[in-house]
């Protein structure tokens, strides 16, 4: 983990600058393909060797993208040129994944060192009111941070329960991604729009009764099945909720937690026109790095001035985080050339960009393709699609922006590589002894519920 962090770093100070991105076929998106397929189906057939060996294949798949391409599609005159055709391909990894990264281990550090304990039965009540509050912090806290905050509680409430897979489930619908939806700081895609000129309460305005409608709909629907599921089970606890009892530990991350919101927004608002300069073309802007840099500050403090032992009482390990960042980093990789061929006009994909003839086909496409590539990125190719012109974006299109920034977030709930809490939040359950869906169960589960859900939200507030 600590090495992959130290030499995406390094990288990351050659984010910058202007170049022409090499030219792509769809051949080259058949890594992507193949760590997505590798994602869904390996666990399936041998769980116990994909714990242990989906770095190396997250690796593979890399490796598998970027030798080809260099030993057989470019020839270099020179190691300056080399290093600029490297740095051009990695731009989109290294410009996303490296504040993606650490802002998901800052969230996961800090959120991690705050343990709630407390008698806390796992009614459905109670799963209702956790599920509430997860909800309404995720767009103030990030989703990672809501997530990672609320998960393990609500697995020791629930630890009794024999069926409690579908409130794992409901709990990433809702607050590892449908409750990022209010501000910039929920969820990403939002805050690059926020970075490209979007207001900072433009989503807190136009995505608040869309949040509401959707997350009314889970909650009621939850609410009765986890009731039916509650009446199913043999041996109830005698003991209830008492409030009384609740305690938080590791306060002091709270602080940490404010450092985290304050660092992102720091990059938004404050804009020093100083970028920092590299071999005279390639930079990186001052106020990403100072970001970058306040981040890993705040994860080495969180864990320093927390005691181990809340840590322990906590349950936290660091396995759900590194999964997440080797994984994420062989995704990163492979879906250039698919993101490169996106965005290109009159590309390959151009029919797809076609689709987006009204609102509700903005919002599937852009959503659909969120679930299964980064939402980020996806989200900035129909932002600029639908004109990249913020004012023009936030007035005169504004349901057009409303289909856009409701598809890359909402849609991140369909499966587990749609967003990285997810990934987080089943490996957490499942070191807890929750038996979590397939790829494709938790994709049955998202599209037999999200997708009627959504289906009515498009129609409702896209027509």
């Amino acid at each position: 983990m600590k090495h992959i962090i130290i030499l995406l770093f390094f990288s990351s100070l050659f984010a910058g600058g202007d170049y022409q991105s090499p030219a792509y076929s769809l051949l080259h998106a058949i890594p992507f393909v193949g760590i997505l397929l590798s994602i869904a189906i390996i666990p399936l057939i041998n769980h116990h060797f994909w714990e242990h060996n989906f770095g190396k294949i997250s690796l593979f798949w890399s490796l598998s993208f970027i030798v080809p391409f260099y030993l057989l599609v470019h020839s270099f005159s020179t190691v300056f040129e080399v290093l600029v055709h490297t740095l051009t391909l990695v731009h989109t990894l290294t410009f996303e994944y490296i504040p993606f990264i650490f802002l998901l281990l800052a969230l996961f550090t800090v959120s991690g060192g705050i343990c709630l304990k407390g008698s806390l039965v796992g009614t459905p009540i109670l799963n209702l009111m956790l599920l509430i509050l997860g909800t309404f912090l995720a767009s103030w806290m990030g989703t990672t941070g809501a997530a990672m905050l609320l998960i393990r509680p609500l697995l020791r409430a629930n630890k009794w329960r024999i069926n409690k897979v579908h409130i794992i489930v409901f709990f990433i619908f809702l607050v590892a991604n449908i409750g990022g939806s209010l501000t910039p700081l929920g969820d990403p895609p939002l805050f690059l729009g926020f970075l490209k000129g979007i207001n900072f309460f433009w989503t807190t305005k136009y995505m608040f009764l869309p949040m509401l409608y959707v997350s009314i709909i889970l909650l009621v629907l939850f609410y009765f099945i986890d009731s039916y599921y509650y009446k199913k089970e043999i041996n109830k606890p005698t003991e209830t909720t008492d409030l009384k009892t609740i305690e938080v530990t590791g306060k002091i991350n709270f602080l940490f937690l404010l450092a985290v919101i304050c660092s992102v927004l720091l990059s938004g608002f404050w804009d020093p026109q100083y970028p920092v300069h590299i071999f005279g073309h390639v930079y990186m802007e001052l106020q990403n790095i100072v970001r970058d840099i306040l981040l890993l500050i705040i994860t080495f403090l969180s864990v320093k001035f927390t005691s181990p032992e809340v840590r322990s009482q906590n349950g936290f390990t660091w396995f759900p985080i590194t999964e997440v960042a080797k994984l994420f980093i062989g995704i990163f990789i492979t879906i250039i050339p698919v993101l490169s061929i996106l965005s290109q006009d009159g590309g390959s994909l151009q029919w797809i960009k076609d689709l987006c003839y009204n609102d509700i086909m903005y919002f599937w496409v852009t959503g659909l393709l969120s679930a299964f590539l980064d939402n980020a990125p996806t989200y900035l190719v129909f932002f600029d699609v639908a004109g990249g012109n913020p004012d023009i974006l936030m007035n005169k299109l504004s349901s057009t922006l409303l289909a856009i920034s409701s598809g890359a977030v909402f849609m991140g709930a369909f499966t587990y590589i749609g967003n990285a809490p997810n990934f987080m939040v089943r490996a957490i359950a499942e070191e807890n002894g929750v038996k979590m869906p397939s790829f494709f169960g938790f994709m049955a589960w998202s599209f037999l519920i999200l997708g009627l859900t959504f289906i009515s939200y498009s129609m409702i507030f896209l027509m």
